[in-house]
């Protein structure tokens, strides 16, 4: 009787470990940008298909709380996928992590749906106009929180410029403040339920969800290097990591970044995985949904780049 007992209790405590630890998996956290959420669901997928013995644990936030959760909460990942590569630059490395890579971009628009106020009648020359009218209600991301409510901060700042005006950022930044989100895919049903009428979106998350969207002028939706002189006229202030503490944003065209920060527990499964994200199959992904893959190109102390991303870089 003892015997079978023991048993017994050796198979509960055997089930009971495979259940804490996955059945044996390895897993990889992902703290990544919310408007990376739709490709690397799926590019995740994939790649879990084709390695049955690995978990990819996707945790979505806005790029500055994903570094906040590293540096502040003290959190673990395996990987940080940022919008913006400077909030790597300005939050994790040297400290956290010394290397990021640059893999995508993307663009500011004006989303909205058919049952929009007006929506019939906005464009590229009046968006702006549309937005303030008091019959109006607009959405826009944290900009302490999201590189997409930044960016659209600075957007303000340029339209005004290149409209000659100075009432887009000082009337836009003042309306509608109990609708600003944490993130900007948070936005999306807001305005896919009608809470919203217009929403400052990434061009990718308003295609991945079938919304419409004004294009902005180039001189002023940050997709275009060759104008980062005139986006870097404009800037804005964000939460720094301490309190009281500011970090000053400039303009740039949209670049993302990724990295692995120094206390990744498990390396190795994430240098794999990052060579099937940031290989072919992987870019094919981002760029169906959107996401402009960029040639990849590694900023900070290259040194540390594990070997087996090295070759990424190999022409």
């Amino acid at each position: 009787m003892k015997i079978k007992i023991t048993a017994f209790l050796s198979i509960l405590l055997i089930i009971f470990v495979a259940a804490c630890t996955g059945g044996g998996k390895k897993e990889v956290i992902i703290f990544h940008a919310g408007s990376l959420s739709v490709p690397l669901k799926e590019i995740s997928n994939t790649y879990m298909d084709s390695h049955p013995g690995v978990v990819i644990k996707l945790e979505g936030a806005g790029s500055v709380a994903c570094a906040r959760k590293i540096t502040e909460l003290g959190k673990k990942c395996d990987i940080m996928a940022s919008a913006d590569y400077k909030v790597i630059e300005k939050f994790l490395i040297p400290e956290y992590a010394k290397w990021d890579i640059r893999f995508a971009s993307n663009e500011l628009v004006i989303a909205f749906t058919e049952r929009s106020e007006y929506s019939d009648i906005i464009s590229a020359g009046n968006w702006y106009e549309i937005l303030s009218r008091d019959d109006v209600v607009y959405g826009r991301s944290d900009p302490d929180a999201d590189p997409c409510g930044y960016r659209t901060i600075l957007m303000f700042k340029l339209a005004d410029m290149y409209y000659d005006t100075d009432n887009i950022y000082k009337g836009l930044k003042e309306k509608d403040t109990n609708m600003i989100r944490p993130k900007e895919v948070d936005l999306v049903a807001l305005l896919e339920s009608g809470s919203l009428d217009y929403i400052v979106q990434y061009k990718s998350v308003s295609e991945q969800h079938g919304l419409n969207y004004i294009t902005l002028p180039r001189e002023m939706n940050l997709s275009d290097p060759a104008l980062n002189d005139l986006y870097k006229s404009v800037s804005v202030e964000i939460v720094g990591e301490k309190p009281g503490e500011y970090v000053t944003v400039k303009g740039s065209s949209m670049v993302y970044a990724l990295t692995i920060p120094d206390n990744a527990p498990s390396v190795d499964e994430a240098v794999k995985f990052l060579n099937f994200f940031l290989g072919k199959e992987g870019r094919e992904i981002l760029a169906r949904h959107g996401q402009s893959p960029l040639e990849l190109s590694v900023s900070g102390n290259t040194e540390s780049l594990p070997p087996d991303l090295k070759n990424l870089f190999l022409k």
